[in-house]
């Protein structure tokens, strides 16, 4: 009986810890989002953001609720779409900086 416990308490805090790390990275999420929308930066297609907290919160998924891994991946697809969206900004920006200091030089 002490080993099936030890069994069930351990994939429960396991499951606490997955679920922790799928918070966190919504946290992420919507923080980069208000900051790329501060700083004046494209957060890329607003689907994007909505489909993966959508997904995070939705019941149906891939992969059964109790394992949080797809809405890990979910969620971090969505960093990196929209953190490509910033560095494509950027250099965007600094394209036409450094065209705009070519035509006054």
């Amino acid at each position: 009986m002490d080993w099936t416990w030890g069994v069930i308490l351990a994939i429960a805090l396991i499951a606490a810890a997955v679920l922790g790390v799928a918070v966190w990275l919504l946290l992420r999420l919507v923080r980069t989002r208000r900051e790329l929308n501060r700083a004046g930066l494209p957060t890329g297609p607003k689907w994007v953001f909505w489909g993966a907290v959508l997904y995070l919160v939705l019941p149906t998924d891939l992969v059964p609720d109790p394992v949080y891994l797809d809405d890990i991946g979910v969620l971090l697809l969505a960093l990196k779409t929209m953190r490509s969206g910033r560095q494509d900004a950027l250099a965007a920006a600094e394209r036409q900086e450094g065209s705009g200091t070519a035509l006054r030089g």
